[in-house]
């Protein structure tokens, strides 16, 4: 039980409001010496973790680029090819994005596209202007792109679980076999598109209840 200590570690240094970096390195220590392991193991297992992980620090090349996008008016042509489509409106444009991230998360491509990469600095943006051709309230602007963050979030989470190597099928199988369920990936995955087709559907209705909320005001302003 000595290697939970990490655990109380986090707890408490969170709680205090230290650095978190600081307190997710002592965490690890407290944990790695608790298990029995010597300074030098535990400094080869974080090199390791990193080794493993260095895509990670790709963000950092991504993160300037779309910023850079950005000051030269990406959201600004992104809220113009929106103007261009007569029949774009927030909700469909929401749902087709809705559906792109499903179908490319089951494919196991769940950085195609994210709140940094894609919703930020394109999807928001012309769903904020298809809500003003709508005839939307200026207020509207803030509960639109909650939508497109949240709509991002229903894709990504309820997408990932077809793909068979995701971490939350196999953490699934991990758990159902210590009480004795054996089960194959494939098989999770199968049963986890009712929930993703549900998903779609849900979340569809909630984005055509958008655009009604948003036609309704466009006809009352005129």
């Amino acid at each position: 039980m000595w290697v939970l200590a990490g655990i109380v570690v986090i707890a408490g240094g969170f709680l205090l409001r230290f650095n978190p970096l600081l307190v997710i390195i002592v965490s690890a220590l407290v944990t790695g010496f608790a298990a029995g392991l010597d300074p030098v193991r535990i400094v080869a297992t974080f090199g390791h973790a990193f080794n493993e992980t260095r895509y990670v620090t790709a963000i950092y090349m991504v993160l300037p680029v779309i910023g850079l996008l950005e000051r030269r008016g990406l959201q600004a042509r992104a809220r113009t090819l929106v103007a261009g489509f007569r029949g774009a409106t927030a909700g469909r444009l929401l749902t087709g994005y809705l559906l792109f991230r499903q179908v490319t998360a089951a494919l196991g491509l769940t950085s195609v596209a994210g709140p940094a990469q894609t919703v930020r600095p394109l999807v928001a943006p012309m769903a904020e202007a298809a809500a003003e051709r709508q005839g939307g309230a200026p207020e509207d602007a803030e509960r639109v792109k909650a939508m497109a963050a949240a709509t991002d979030t229903v894709g990504l989470f309820f997408g990932e679980d077809i793909f068979l190597a995701v971490g939350s099928i196999l953490l699934m199988k991990g758990v159902l076999e210590g009480y004795g369920i054996m089960l194959e990936p494939f098989q999770l995955s199968i049963w986890a598109i009712p929930t993703a087709i549900a998903a779609f559907v849900i979340h569809g209705s909630r984005l055509w209840w958008l655009d009604r909320r948003l036609s309704r005001e466009g006809r009352g302003a005129r």
